[in-house]
């Protein structure tokens, strides 16, 4: 793979003016020549169909010009939001345990460097790479991503087949906790994406990343996605009181099941440690919210009908009563990256 140039990340200025996104998914079918590949089956397609509407863009997308609509899309949905910035997440293979691809496996990808060139390309964009630490050049690949400007790494223990707490992947984590590389990790039930492992769901399996130093953002907080899922809410709360360096994020809360603990997120001490993320092209509903009370009728119909579906989400939460805080905490968390040396500078 090419050497990028030394990174200085535009967008990082951009997230220090306003909120931050910090869970926005990329999806691409490669008709770019991104790298992408999206392969989808049974009922995935029609909800993969029902994201794309959400969004605003066809579901003809999808067997199109889906790299470059994507894109498009999300840079005009940040631009007419209140957010200063989104981070967006690259997408890892499945691999076995002795790091070799499993073939067949997995719905879509999304490269390292896709991910990487768009964040230099767009200002509002910062960037997460995804890393599964069984591969042969895990190592080298961390170490090119953060040359090359990575922020934040974005991994699904239960659907990449990630053991984090293998001894063998020690080194991995210390050298993301010595870069300052947070981790963004799936925890909770899952299916937008197909599970490969269920016993990863539980937030324990980030026990030794945690004990590495590494600074761990739980996505979901852990919670159901469907409704017969085990119940992981309740684990991961107990584990903020044990690991300082162990966050939730609020990613899919406007998903009836996701939602259900909003009043245990927004109580103390709990609430210092959650970060504000949508949980992109997943669709965004106050129906929800509003039945069980986290906000008022009128609240629930303004942004209800608001086009923006970034927008719609940041709103709702902050209806909700999440703190500005929580909005802009995870500029505290990314890793930082001094500015690339400029001509004559």
């Amino acid at each position: 793979m090419t050497p990028q140039p030394p990174y200085s990340s535009p967008g990082a200025e951009a997230s220090s003016r306003g909120p931050v996104d910090m869970h926005v998914h990329l999806v691409g079918n490669g008709s770019g020549g991104t790298g992408c590949w999206l392969r989808l089956k049974g009922w995935h397609r029609p909800l993969a169909a029902l994201m794309l509407r959400q969004i605003g863009l066809p579901s003809s997308a999808m067997r199109g010009d889906l790299d470059r609509l994507y894109v498009e899309r999300l840079v005009q949905l940040v631009k007419t939001s209140s957010l200063g910035a989104i981070v967006i997440l690259a997408h890892e293979q499945v691999y076995d345990d002795q790091g070799r691809v499993m073939e067949g496996v997995g719905s879509f990808y999304v490269p390292n460097d896709y991910v990487l060139k768009l964040a230099r390309e767009h200002p509002e964009f910062l960037p997460a790479v995804s890393i599964h630490p069984a591969r042969p050049d895990a190592l080298e690949e961390l170490d090119r991503c953060l040359a090359g400007g990575a922020l934040m790494m974005k991994c699904l223990p239960n659907c990449h087949n990630i053991d984090c707490n293998d001894r063998r992947y020690v080194k991995f984590w210390e050298k993301m906790a010595a870069a300052g590389l947070p981790l963004l990790a799936h925890t909770g039930g899952e299916h937008t994406v197909p599970v490969v492992r269920k016993e990863f769901s539980d937030p324990r399996t980030l026990e030794l990343p945690l004990q590495c130093g590494v600074k761990v953002i739980a996505a979901h907080c852990a919670t159901k996605s469907g409704l017969f899922d085990p119940e992981y809410f309740h684990i991961f709360a107990e584990m903020t009181r044990h690991h300082p360096n162990l966050y939730g994020d609020t990613s899919a809360f406007n998903v009836p099941i996701r939602g259900r603990h909003v009043r245990e997120c927004l109580r103390e001490p709990l609430l210092e440690r959650m970060l504000h993320g949508s949980d992109y092209p997943v669709p965004v509903h106050g129906h929800f919210a509003w039945a069980k009370g986290y906000v008022d009728w009128r609240t629930f119909r303004q942004w209800e009908r608001h086009h923006n579906i970034l927008e719609r989400d940041y709103q709702l939460k902050r209806a909700m009563g999440f703190p500005p805080e929580s909005f802009t905490r995870i500029r505290g968390i990314l890793r930082r990256v001094k500015p690339a040396e400029t001509p004559g500078g």
